[in-house]
Parts: structure tokens; C-alpha cells; sequence
């Protein structure tokens, strides 16, 4: 089953395909998505990553998390569910 992670921190420039080749060196890399304002289309500095298995996105986490990508410091941890909004 696949695990899905939070990637926090990324430059603004970072691609789906960017990140995919980053996180690729944690194993199997399944989806990359680079979350984007839907007005004007820029990245929101954030995205998820989708590894093969639990082993493989443990791995990505602890190559990535705190580390330095294009500049900025990321963050990396399980993704959670969305809050509810009222």
C-alpha cells in the first residue's frame, strides 16, 4: 500500500518532475504533486509524495527531513487528513 508524505518548504520553482527525482532516491516513487494556487497558477512552497511502501517513505523521510533542497530547508512526515472546515 502506498504512504503518502507532506513536503513542506520547497522553492517555488520546484517541478512535479523535480520532486519526483529527489524523493526517487528513497525508492519507488508512485506520485509527485507540487500543490498550486488555482487562481494564479504559482506553487504554494508545498506538495505530496506518494512511495511504494511504509519502508521506502520511512527512508524519504529520513533523507529529506531538515534537509536542504534548492535553498530552503524541508519538511517531511506523514501526510494527515484534511481538517473539516466549518
Amino acid at each position: 500500500m502506498a504512504k503518502k508524505l507532506y513536503v513542506g518548504g520547497l522553492p517555488y520553482s520546484t517541478s512535479n518532475d523535480e520532486l519526483k527525482d529527489a524523493f526517487s532516491q528513497a525508492g519507488n516513487v508512485e506520485s509527485a504533486t507540487v500543490i498550486t494556487d488555482k487562481m494564479t497558477g504559482r506553487s504554494k512552497g508545498f506538495g505530496f509524495v506518494e512511495m511504494s511502501s511504509d519502508a521506502e517513505a520511512q527512508k524519504a523521510i529520513d533523507l529529506w527531513n531538515g534537509k536542504d533542497f534548492g535553498g530552503r530547508n524541508l519538511t517531511v512526515s506523514e501526510a494527515r487528513p484534511l481538517a473539516p472546515r466549518n
